[in-house]
This record gives structure tokens, sequence and C-alpha cells, in this order.
């Protein structure tokens, strides 16, 4: 919706605390709030005997961020039929899917400690590689008014996000050839004999973030990504409903 992120708060709960564990939780959320550039203002820690098998734990959170009510996306009003649709690219499934993925690795036989068919390493690095965050890189877009929507792809993939952003009149119109998924969807599209319309149902695909953009707008937005290191990609337009 366009707002800054101010600050987080965690939650973690467990049976019983195990030494390095909880470091290692936290210390991932830190990274985490770097990256989006809020704090980590606190959190609370409860130990639940009998509650969780060992070496499980419970791991909740929440951010507050600040808008303008006046920028608030997405600009439903100043939408309009061609519109262009810009991509960024997810690190793999993000968190979403893996239900599907468990199945497919168990109906294939493998171990989470086996090579990766599909990238370097191991099968369970591969598929746990982290979750991208996206506000830096949304973040100067909002507020130079350059961009109308977001739509931050999670469960349902592109299918079902990026209608989310739009006005009930338009229709996002996504060109799948415009990029290529990555390997590990490749994969999992192969290994599980999923059909691609339940792929892009399921799965972010390789697209983790759209923005819906003007079209004398285009060029900018592409070129200000491309200098903040990404790879933009045209994905498709805003059509009548």
């Amino acid at each position: 919706q366009g707002a800054e992120p101010l600050f987080f708060l965690d939650y973690f709960a467990t049976g019983k605390l195990e030494a390095g564990i909880a470091e290692a939780v936290v210390a991932g959320i830190a990274e985490g709030c770097r990256q989006s550039g809020c704090a980590l203002v606190g959190g609370e820690t409860a130990e639940m005997p009998g509650m969780y098998p060992p070496g499980h734990y419970d791991l909740a959170g929440f951010v507050v961020g600040a808008v303008d009510r006046a920028k608030v996306l997405p600009r439903m009003g100043d939408m309009a039929t061609g519109d262009v649709l810009i991509g960024i690219a997810s690190s793999g499934p993000h968190s979403n899917g893996y239900s599907l993925i468990r199945r497919i690795v168990e109906r294939e036989g493998l171990s989470y400690e086996a090579a990766s068919p599909f990238s370097d390493g191991t099968l369970g690095e591969a598929l746990l590689t982290p979750t991208r965050l996206y506000s830096a890189a949304a973040l100067p877009l909002i507020k130079g008014s350059l961009i109308n929507g977001l739509a931050h792809i999670t469960g349902g993939g592109l299918t079902e996000n990026t209608p989310r952003m739009c006005p009930d009149h338009l229709v996002p119109r996504i060109d799948r050839n415009s990029w290529t998924p990555g390997p590990v969807f490749q994969w999992l599209q192969e290994a599980g004999g999923v059909e691609l319309d339940e792929m892009h149902r399921t799965f972010n695909m390789g697209i983790g973030m759209v923005f819906s953009v003007e079209p004398d707008m285009v060029e900018i937005v592409m070129n200000q990504l491309s200098l903040m290191g990404e790879t933009p990609v045209v994905l498709g337009d805003l059509a009548p409903a």
C-alpha cells in the first residue's frame, strides 16, 4: 500500500530453548529489518514445555509502516487501459507452495540432504533460499510517484495477486512468455507433472513484485530499477474487464 516500514516485533515460542536456535532466528529477523530499513524494537520469547516437540518452535511477527493517506496505493482512479505491468525477480518459491513442494520431493524419493537437481548445494538449501524483501526497490518509486499500484506475488501467484491492485473495470493481461521462470520452478513442474496454470496459481514463477506504471513512466521506472541492481521485465498491461 505504499507504506514505509518503521518497526518490527517478533514472537518466538518453543518447549525448551536450545542453544543457538533462538539466536539464529533473531539474527535472521534482524537482517530482514536491516534490508527493509526498519527497526527491530522488541519481541517475546516463550518456553512452554510439553507444547512443542524437541527441536520445534513457533514464530510470528508483525511490522508497522506509515504512509500519507493521500498517497496510499493502489491509486485506482489513476489506473487506465494500457498501463504497463513491470515485474522484478523472486529468489525462489519464497514462502508459498511448500505443501506441493514436499509432495513432489517425497514422490521423487529425494532427501533434502541430497544434491539439488537444479542448482548447486543440497536440495534443502536450494528450496529454502531466503525470501527477497522489496522495500528498498519499491520505496524510491513510491516516493517519486512513479507507480500507481503494487502487487506482492505470494500465495495464489500472479494469477490471483495481480488483480487485487486493479479497479473493477480493469484486469491484468500478462504474457507468460515475457520471462523465463527459474530452474526451481522448471524442475517442480517437470518432476511433479504440474499443469502450467496450476504452477501459476501456486508459485510466484520467478516474479516477486509487480508494479503498475503509466506508459510515459515505463522507461524511467525500468532505468531506476536497473540502477538498483534489478532486472525488470515488462510482463503485460492492463486491459478492460
